[in-house]
């Protein structure tokens, strides 16, 4: 039998890679697998049939392996031996071990199972580094294995945190582990720094294989820094422990990469990445993103949106109803959600009967006074919070004085404030510059409702800082993604505004009483006018009577 063992190791080992010598496939109907450093192998694993990885040949001048596998949501174990113990063994879906090689060790082995009833699909690499490389994860304190490469991942509706064990300085085989925390200087571990990368999956593509394929781009240092974004990079004295803005239905991937600035080396920790939703859950899963009342709410608010962004000039007092349905729902919806617990469909009947209201009150506001600037001033404000919201929402939003919240929401106020401020001049340009904007974004909150859009979190981010107090910590890097000529062209020649309607009234009946040249002030009554259109309808039904003077004949 064991020679039957070394032949079949032959055998796989002879095998050619599929993409390039960087990948093959295997299975597990052999108990065991085999594996070449740096070189990504697929393989599926079934409850019942727990697999032997093996790596041979492994060079002298190695000091230590990291082994990872990785799933899109069920998870598989990763151990150094049969027996699963907490600090020599790993559960879930993004998971790695560093092995540690003794002298003249040329030979590796894990163990590799899962309890999940379906199979799972999974890919794995082992990497090697020599003695001058850190080692991720090498002053761990936190979690359970002595040498925890892992990235540890939570997500909630608000922000995505990862978190991670300090480093380690390199070392040769054999030799001691260098001191974790004995000094501070240039010859201990404070000397080392760690960059953030972050990566986007394809947007609206939840496939397994996707992300399998793009997770070899997150795996080694050259092709992180090549594909990926650094956020941010942190010292031996900042927490390790980076918190980004959730995500919902966008795959996500992260690595940190821990840098030797004195030897000039790095290496990587194992990448985790998130969808931040549940591929599992019976409502508001991965794959049926929003709740029904979500749906409802945003499909009748961009309805009206798209009246506004094409019609809402002419349509005057609709916009305004537009308009402080939008300025009331918003205030409204916050200070409900941090002052009550009521549930998330009740607050969204409430903010719609509070927007309403607003809507209605703006509108016989202007009905009744007339207050032109009063009413631009909504409309300017409105835009306003959308052009803020735009400017946090790009890079200067990660700036990290804007981590306060005093100076975030000073500068987004005066942001909003500007702008109708700057348009006070020229009112009408306000209002369809306003009308177009505002208008097709509701459409795109939406479409946000039924898929994923990343244009959503132009306000999303903002309401989110209202709502949540430790969300100015979060990084908000989104995967990124042009109708108001129409309206200006149309409204050529035309007066600025419609005039004030309850001062017309009142003209229209002065008028009438006054002006007796006024063909509209010899208007009958209505009971004449009524009886007058009767009399019409009856000489419908009446026989024609012959025309002209009958007389006998004279003979």
């Amino acid at each position: 039998m064991g020679l039957l063992r070394l032949l079949v190791l032959a055998v796989l080992a002879s095998e050619r890679s599929t993409a390039g010598g960087a990948e093959t496939v295997g299975n597990s109907s052999q108990g065991f697998l085999e594996f070449s450093v740096g070189k990504f192998r697929y393989f599926e694993l079934n409850r019942l049939f727990p697999e032997e990885a093996i790596l041979r040949h492994i060079s002298s001048n190695v000091t230590f392996l990291i082994f990872q596998i990785h799933s899109q949501y069920r998870n598989t174990t990763l151990s150094f031996s049969q027996t699963l113990l907490p600090n020599t063994s790993g559960t879930g879906n993004d998971k790695g071990l560093v092995f540690i090689l003794r002298p003249e060790q040329s030979m590796c082995t894990w163990y590799l199972e899962t309890t999940d009833a379906e199979p799972v699909q999974n890919v794995a690499i082992p990497l090697s580094y020599s003695e001058r490389d850190p080692i991720p994860g090498g002053c761990n304190l936190e979690f359970d294995l002595d040498i925890d490469p892992n990235i540890y991942l939570e997500y909630n509706f608000f922000e995505t945190t990862i978190e991670f064990a300090p480093a380690n300085l390199g070392y040769a085989r054999g030799a001691d582990p260098p001191p974790c925390d004995v000094g501070t200087g240039r010859d201990f571990r404070w000397r080392l720094q760690y960059d953030v990368y972050q990566y986007f999956l394809p947007e609206n593509d939840l496939t397994e294989d996707v992300l399998l394929q793009h997770m070899q781009r997150m795996v080694q240092v050259p092709e992180v820094k090549a594909n990926a974004v650094k956020l941010v990079t942190l010292t031996a004295d900042d927490k390790t422990r980076v918190s980004f803005s959730s995500l919902r239905g966008q795959g996500v991937i992260y690595n940190v990469i821990v840098r030797d600035p004195f030897l000039n080396t790095s290496a990587a920790y194992v990448p985790a990445h998130t969808y931040a939703c549940s591929f599992e859950a019976v409502e508001g899963n991965c794959a049926s993103l929003g709740r029904v009342s979500t749906k409802v709410f945003f499909t009748l608010f961009a309805m009206l949106g798209l009246f506004i962004c094409f019609f809402g000039h002419r349509f005057w007092k609709t916009e305004l109803f537009f308009i402080g349905f939008i300025f009331m729902g918003f205030f409204f919806y916050i200070l409900v959600t941090r002052l009550t617990p009521v549930k998330y469909d009740v607050r969204l009947i409430l903010t719609a009967v509070a927007g309403t209201i607003g809507g209605i009150f703006l509108v016989a506001t202007w009905w009744r006074f007339g207050v032109l600037p009063l009413c631009m001033l909504c409309v300017g404000l409105v835009l306003g919070f959308l052009t803020a919201s735009v400017t946090f929402f790009t890079p200067l939003g990660n700036i990290k004085v804007f981590r306060d919240d005093g100076v975030f929401w000073v500068t987004f106020s005066c942001i909003a404030v500007l702008i109708p401020v700057v348009f006070m001049g020229c009112l009408r340009i306000l209002n369809i510059l306003s009308c177009g904007i505002i208008g097709s974004y509701a459409v795109v909150l939406a479409i946000d409702s039924y898929m994923y859009t990343s244009l959503s979190y132009i306000t999303l981010n903002v309401l989110r800082r209202a709502l949540h107090t430790d969300f100015h910590r979060a990084f908000t890097n989104v995967p990124f993604q042009n109708n108001i000529t129409l309206q200006i062209r149309r409204e050529r020649g035309r007066p600025f505004f419609p005039p004030h309607p309850y001062k017309m009234w009142k003209q229209e009946r002065e008028r009438r009483v006054t002006n007796i040249l006024d063909p509209s002030y010899h208007i009958p009554p209505l009971r004449e006018r009524l009886y007058g259109r009767l009399t019409q309808i009856k000489e419908l039904f009446q026989e024609e009577q012959p025309a002209g003077e009958r007389t006998p004949l004279l003979l």
